[in-house]
């Protein structure tokens, strides 16, 4: 699986950015989707995690009802719709995909696949 992820950009506090993770090669849809981001000087921590159907969804507690994961496997696509975004989300972020368990999870060593990630960046 290739990942692609794309969307990020500069945006002021409190508004709204829609990051797409595109993957090819071998089909994601039985795959564990996950977003992943970080800061320069932290660790990549976990932001979201989709399960293969797209009718289980996971979220850090930092971005709870801020942020929201979907996919479309129809077209072999995941999205990270961001909202009410703060200074502290400023990161690069990261799509992985996961083929080997039967639920996400919230540990980015347990994922296989990784996009090449992009930037976003909140100005207060």
């Amino acid at each position: 699986v290739q990942l692609q992820a794309s969307g990020g950009g500069l945006v002021q506090a409190g508004g709204s950015l829609r990051l797409s993770c595109a993957a090819s090669g071998r089909t994601s849809r039985n795959a564990n989707m996950a977003w992943f981001r970080q800061a320069p000087g932290k660790e990549r921590e976990f932001v979201s995690a989709i399960s293969p159907s797209g009718v289980s969804t996971y979220y850090a507690d930092s971005v709870k009802g801020r942020f929201t994961i979907s996919r479309d496997n129809a077209k072999n696509a995941v999205y990270l719709q961001m909202n009410r975004l703060k200074p502290e989300d400023t990161a690069v972020y990261y799509c992985a995909a996961d083929r080997s368990r039967a639920w996400p999870s919230r540990a980015y060593r347990d994922y296989d696949y990784w996009g090449q990630g992009t930037q976003v960046t909140v100005s207060s």
